[in-house]
């Protein structure tokens, strides 16, 4: 099993002529994934590589039955392709695209949700892969293989460290949820996903500091999680007042540091890691 993306999902590349659309499409392919349409205005009729270019969303999908979008859009056209993604009632909307004005993400996170038929997971993010199966987004496809573990995280660089530590595991779904102050699926979402998911064994949460996002997650963890779940906190060493990387990653005080995180996670049952490798460490003797 896998959550949100498999072998059946068809996808489309918001902004596949692009040229960020175009190589990260070349690498989806290759990685056996079904990228079966691109859409950029004022194109249809081209073609990447014999995948088909359409004006918009909704006549992509009825042409394909696309039910996976990845935007490649530049953050000033974002909000209307994700606006557009929603309207065609895409079912999921990867939006990997950085640099998001945070009023155009609410905006469109709002959109989605009084819609009430897309799923969002970013932006600024590397998408979704489920191994084996299939990849929407940036994350590379050759460091890891389909197994038992899942994996959610605000980090893309994390992401990929920890799939390929766990290689010899593998992984049902890694679902990179990006690091913004504003996002479209949070750690609550994935993990209620792979919690029902059969054929996921364990989970790794990978969180950083800034806001109460893994605090909230340690409570969900508390009252409904009944699989191991491992984390990594990003930022023990980071200083006050700093942002770190990420938008959404700005420490005020004691709250949002990745000792309160740390404490909170804990104190629900789930063991962390000082250090990725670390982490790592604590799954391999939990699946060991």
């Amino acid at each position: 099993m896998a959550i949100w993306l498999n072998e059946d999902s068809k996808i489309l590349v918001q902004g596949m002529t692009g040229s960020e659309g175009t190589k990260h499409t070349r690498r989806m392919v290759k990685s056996g994934a079904k990228v079966v349409a691109g859409v950029t205005p004022g194109k249809a009729g081209a073609d990447v590589d014999g995948i088909p270019v359409f004006n918009d969303v909704a006549s992509a999908m009825v042409a394909t039955g696309g039910n996976v979008s990845v935007v490649f859009v530049p953050p000033k056209f974002a909000k209307a392709a994700v606006q557009e993604a929603v309207d065609a009632k895409m079912p999921l909307c990867v939006v990997i695209t950085e640099g998001i004005p945070v009023h155009d993400s609410a905006q469109f996170y709002q959109y989605a949700v009084n819609a009430g038929t897309t799923r969002i997971i970013g932006p600024n993010c590397p998408g979704i892969i489920s191994p084996g199966k299939s990849n929407a987004g940036i994350i590379p496809a050759d460091i890891s293989k389909p197994g038992r573990i899942g994996l959610v995280s605000k980090s893309g660089t994390l992401t990929y460290q920890m799939m390929y530590e766990l290689r010899d595991f593998g992984f049902s779904t890694c679902v990179g949820i990006g690091g913004d102050p504003i996002i479209g699926t949070t750690h609550i979402d994935a993990l209620e996903a792979f919690q029902n998911d059969p054929e996921t064994e364990a989970i790794v949460m990978i969180g950083e500091i800034g806001g109460d996002a893994e605090e909230r997650a340690a409570d969900y963890i508390k009252e409904h999680v009944t699989k191991p779940v491992v984390g990594y906190v990003a930022g023990f060493t980071a200083p006050e007042g700093k942002t770190m990387g990420h938008a959404g990653a700005i420490v005020s005080g004691s709250s949002g540091t990745a000792v309160a995180k740390q404490e909170a996670l804990e104190a629900a049952g789930v063991q962390v890691g000082r250090t990725p490798s670390a982490t790592a460490d604590l799954m391999r003797k939990i699946l060991s």
